[in-house]
Protein backbone atom coordinates (compact mmCIF):
# COMPACT_ATOMS: atom_id res chain seq x y z
CA UNK A 1 0.00 0.00 0.00
CA UNK A 2 2.73 2.47 0.86
CA UNK A 3 5.43 1.14 -1.46
CA UNK A 4 4.81 4.08 -3.77
CA UNK A 5 5.39 6.64 -0.99
CA UNK A 6 8.39 4.85 0.49
CA UNK A 7 10.03 4.63 -2.95
CA UNK A 8 9.24 8.24 -3.89
CA UNK A 9 9.98 10.08 -0.64
CA UNK A 10 13.74 9.43 -0.30
CA UNK A 11 14.23 11.04 -3.74
CA UNK A 12 11.99 14.04 -3.00
CA UNK A 13 13.28 17.46 -1.89
CA UNK A 14 12.17 16.77 1.70
CA UNK A 15 13.28 13.14 1.93
CA UNK A 16 11.13 12.79 5.04
CA UNK A 17 10.04 9.22 5.89
CA UNK A 18 7.65 10.62 8.52
CA UNK A 19 5.34 11.50 5.62
CA UNK A 20 4.53 7.86 4.73
CA UNK A 21 4.22 7.06 8.44
CA UNK A 22 1.67 9.87 8.78
CA UNK A 23 -0.15 8.43 5.79
CA UNK A 24 -0.54 5.13 7.64
CA UNK A 25 -2.25 6.92 10.54
CA UNK A 26 -4.54 8.89 8.20
CA UNK A 27 -5.54 5.79 6.23
CA UNK A 28 -6.16 3.83 9.42
CA UNK A 29 -8.49 6.56 10.71
CA UNK A 30 -10.30 6.73 7.37
CA UNK A 31 -10.88 2.96 7.40
CA UNK A 32 -12.30 3.12 10.93
CA UNK A 33 -14.69 5.85 9.74
CA UNK A 34 -15.98 3.53 6.98
CA UNK A 35 -17.52 1.16 9.52
CA UNK A 36 -19.63 4.04 10.91
CA UNK A 37 -20.60 5.97 7.79
CA UNK A 38 -19.73 4.21 4.51
CA UNK A 39 -22.57 5.78 2.49
CA UNK A 40 -21.08 9.25 3.04
CA UNK A 41 -18.30 8.39 0.57
CA UNK A 42 -18.69 8.93 -3.15
CA UNK A 43 -19.86 6.19 -5.51
CA UNK A 44 -17.05 4.67 -7.53
CA UNK A 45 -19.03 2.65 -10.10
CA UNK A 46 -22.64 1.99 -11.07
CA UNK A 47 -23.41 0.08 -7.87
CA UNK A 48 -24.45 2.19 -4.86
CA UNK A 49 -22.42 -0.21 -2.70
CA UNK A 50 -19.03 0.27 -4.40
CA UNK A 51 -17.47 3.49 -3.15
CA UNK A 52 -14.29 5.45 -2.69
CA UNK A 53 -13.07 7.54 0.20
CA UNK A 54 -10.41 10.16 -0.50
CA UNK A 55 -7.82 10.54 2.25
CA UNK A 56 -6.10 13.92 1.73
CA UNK A 57 -2.41 14.08 2.52
CA UNK A 58 -0.32 17.04 1.46
CA UNK A 59 -0.81 18.06 -2.17
CA UNK A 60 -2.49 14.75 -3.07
CA UNK A 61 -3.62 11.79 -0.99
CA UNK A 62 -4.90 8.24 -1.08
CA UNK A 63 -8.05 6.63 -2.43
CA UNK A 64 -9.64 3.86 -0.38
CA UNK A 65 -11.76 1.73 -2.72
CA UNK A 66 -14.33 -0.41 -0.91
CA UNK A 67 -17.64 -2.26 -1.12
CA UNK A 68 -20.37 -2.03 1.49
CA UNK A 69 -21.31 -5.57 2.55
CA UNK A 70 -23.66 -5.02 5.54
CA UNK A 71 -24.33 -2.54 8.32
CA UNK A 72 -20.99 -1.74 9.89
CA UNK A 73 -19.10 -4.03 7.50
CA UNK A 74 -17.14 -3.08 4.38
CA UNK A 75 -14.63 -4.89 2.19
CA UNK A 76 -11.62 -2.74 1.31
CA UNK A 77 -10.44 -3.68 -2.16
CA UNK A 78 -7.53 -1.27 -2.60
CA UNK A 79 -5.73 1.68 -1.09
CA UNK A 80 -3.76 3.64 -3.66
CA UNK A 81 -1.83 6.88 -3.80
CA UNK A 82 -3.56 9.33 -6.13
CA UNK A 83 -0.36 9.84 -8.09
CA UNK A 84 0.12 6.14 -8.85
CA UNK A 85 -0.22 5.50 -12.56
CA UNK A 86 -2.83 2.75 -12.13
CA UNK A 87 -5.15 4.63 -9.73
CA UNK A 88 -8.46 5.29 -11.45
Amino acid sequence: MLDFAFEREPNSPTGDLEIPMGAIQSIRGACQFLAMSPFSCRKAFDSPFVREQVVPLGASGYGVHFEIKAAGRVHIGAVRHQRESDDH
